[in-house]
C-alpha cells in the first residue's frame, strides 16, 4: 500500500464508524430542529446546534429574540427538548449555552 492510500495516522476503522454515527446523529437533530425553526422565527428567533456531548446532551445556541426572551427556558424544555427527544430518543437533555441570566 502506498503512503497516499494508507489510513491517516491515529485513525482506525472504529473512529471512522464513530464519526459516521456522529454525522448521522447530527443530521437527525438538525432535521428535527428544522421542523421547529419556523415557529421560533415567527417570534424573531432561531436556534443553532453547537455540540453533542458524549453523555448525549445537546448544546444549542439561542439566536435572535430567543437569546434574550424571558420565556426561553420554557421554550427550550417544553418545546425544543421535547421535539428533539421524540425524533432522537437517545438524547438525555438539551442545554442552551447562552441562556439569559435571571438577573
Amino acid at each position: 500500500m502506498s503512503e497516499k492510500n494508507a489510513p491517516a495516522a491515529g485513525h482506525t476503522a472504529e473512529q471512522a464508524s464513530v464519526a459516521d454515527a456522529d454525522a448521522e446523529l447530527r443530521a437527525r437533530i438538525e432535521e428535527s430542529l428544522d421542523s421547529i425553526r419556523p415557529y421560533l422565527m415567527a417570534d424573531g428567533g432561531s436556534v443553532r446546534l453547537l455540540n453533542i456531548t458524549p453523555d448525549m446532551v445537546v448544546e444549542l445556541e439561542l439566536l435572535g429574540a430567543c437569546g434574550t426572551c424571558p420565556m426561553s427556558a420554557m421554550t427550550l424544555r417544553a418545546g425544543i427538548e421535547q421535539a428533539l427527544k421524540r425524533s432522537v430518543p437517545q438524547i438525555a437533555r438539551v442545554e442552551a449555552v447562552n441562556a439569559p441570566s435571571p438577573y
